[in-house]
């Protein structure tokens, strides 16, 4: 295997992993949490978001955190962001990174955030200049790039349509989500050589798996092989999807890094 000599781990457990708890999060083990995978070194924290709380109510305190974590020099703190609302509460709560977030699935995206693929795109393409010009790092996150719990197997030219769409915006990085945890290597592999043969630069692009089928470590192998050298996941394997029935947790950083390091 061809493996990049560096990885970029980003860390999701804050957000992508603590928003499918059932059970409310104190804000001080919120910021705690933040504040012990920014000292053990992670590059990028995923810290909250700003959605809505009647929907996503583990995140509703995103500000509190932001507000009261200890900031580590070298660190960034990302937060997502689905619309200019959410936008303006993370430039006031001085966010590193802002995530936006589409899918490869329409049918998906309708359940997700009652809109389509264009329209989600559209909503976001209205902060996304303004927040390179506040010199916010702007990441993109595609949901369903392997398999839809609502429409099935998802075509890599789907994946790829997004993608151009979102290097359309410039956005800084893609984030390519098994959100259900049902790829295998192979389609991994099939997915992202759509996406480099077609020119996307690999350095654009980042690998998020979820462990649904014990896949997640295998699927991360498999990117990193492709020549992607970002990879995200969930300290302790935290997350999940609240709109993708049967997703299971995330991909553990602990397990990622004992592989890397490795």
């Amino acid at each position: 295997m061809n493996l990049p000599s560096r990885v970029k781990v980003v860390e999701v457990g804050p957000r992508d992993g603590l928003q499918n708890e059932k059970a409310v999060v104190p804000l001080a083990a919120k910021i705690a949490f933040v504040e012990a995978l920014a000292d053990a070194g992670l590059p990028v924290v995923e810290a909250g978001a700003f959605v809505r709380a009647d929907r996503i109510p583990q995140m509703a305190d995103s500000d509190q955190v932001f507000a009261g974590i200890r900031r580590r020099r070298g660190t960034v703190y990302a937060a997502l962001v689905p619309n200019r609302q959410g936008f303006d509460k993370a430039v006031a709560s001085k966010v590193g990174e802002i995530g936006v977030f589409t899918a490869a699935s329409e049918a998906f995206n309708q359940k997700n955030i009652n809109a389509s693929i264009a329209e989600s795109i559209d909503r976001f393409s209205e902060f996304v200049p303004e927040a390179r010009a506040k010199k916010i790092r702007v990441r993109g996150y595609v949901s369903t790039c392997w398999v839809c719990p609502y429409a099935g197997p998802v075509p890599p030219a789907a994946v790829l349509d997004v993608a151009r769409r979102l290097i359309g915006l410039a956005v800084d990085e893609i984030s390519l989500g098994d959100t259900v945890g049902a790829a295998a290597p192979q389609e991994v592999e099939r997915t992202l050589k759509t996406l480099l043969d077609a020119g996307v630069e690999p350095t654009k692009l980042a690998f998020h798996g979820h462990d649904t089928r014990g896949t997640a470590l295998a699927n991360a192998l498999a990117a990193l092989a492709s020549g992607i050298s970002v990879l995200d996941s969930s300290a302790g394997g935290l997350g999940g999807c609240p709109y993708a029935p049967g997703a299971a947790g995330n991909l553990a950083t602990e397990d990622l890094l004992y592989m890397l390091h490795g």
